[in-house]
């Protein structure tokens, strides 16, 4: 993996912890309602779309966990739809996929 690969896994990994500060000790209602940590959490998740974008083809092939596509299509959506931002779909992806995604590319920067 190449030294800019690195860096960008650098950026999903605080990104990803970012994410989970501002969503630990608050209720999935309480998300809905504070515009800031939404607006936190959105920020973050484009961060983590595009530096997917940015990681090496070869490196993605080692590693399909960084499916760049469905982490990118996630970014592109928020981007470019931004009115539309479903915001269930960002809280289950906090819950659900963040957790395990950031033991997944802690593992993969520490190789």
């Amino acid at each position: 993996m190449g030294k800019s690969d690195q860096v960008y896994l650098i950026h999903v990994l605080r990104s990803i912890n970012q994410i989970l500060d501002y969503t630990h000790g608050i209720s999935e209602k309480e998300f809905y309602k504070n515009h800031l940590i939404q607006d936190a959490v959105v920020r973050n998740f484009e961060i983590i779309g595009e530096a997917t974008k940015q990681i090496s083809k070869s490196t993605t092939d080692m590693y399909p966990i960084l499916n760049g596509k469905k982490m990118a299509g996630m970014r592109d959506k928020l981007i470019h739809d931004y009115i539309d931002v479903d915001f269930t779909v960002i809280w289950a992806t906090v819950q659900e996929i963040l957790p395990d995604l950031k033991i997944d590319i802690q593992k993969i920067i520490e190789v």
